[in-house]
């Protein structure tokens, strides 16, 4: 199993950083955010240490999902949260502190909660071209 012994998620899958576990698997960990944004904030990690969603084996990412998709239920059913964010980042730019692939499972309670994700509209996008640059490569 990969383990980056500079990577707190690891230290966390190894037992020496504590949590508060919510679930666990061979290759899924679930435990509630030391930072949370809102009651019930949750992160669903990989076991094995892959540094982004984006390197993560389709197998393991299917599984932390399939975890995440539950405690979502979870929290609407038994938080009453009224919605949940499902949110993960790739990589510095888009928000990634920890460079271990996780999902955050946010429950929402209100949407005037005091947690925004906030969407900006670009302007003079050429659409077509950069259609045309994503399928060509895909």
């Amino acid at each position: 199993m990969k383990f980056d012994a500079n990577c707190i998620f690891c230290k966390i899958v190894a037992g020496q950083v504590p949590c508060t576990k919510l679930y666990e698997d061979e290759d899924v960990l679930a435990f509630l955010d030391i930072n949370p944004v809102t009651y019930g904030h949750t992160l669903v990690i990989s076991k094995e240490h892959y540094s982004t969603f984006l390197s993560t084996p389709k197998a393991i990412m299917n599984k932390v999902m399939n975890v995440a998709q539950r405690i979502g239920q979870v929290q609407i059913e038994q938080l009453g949260a009224k919605g949940v964010n499902i949110l993960i980042n790739s990589y510095e730019a888009a928000g990634q502190v920890v460079p271990h692939f996780h999902v955050h499972v946010i429950p929402r309670y209100t949407a005037k909660d005091g947690f925004r994700l906030e969407f900006k509209e670009l302007k003079d996008v050429n659409l077509p071209k950069v259609a045309e640059e994503i399928k060509d490569n895909l």
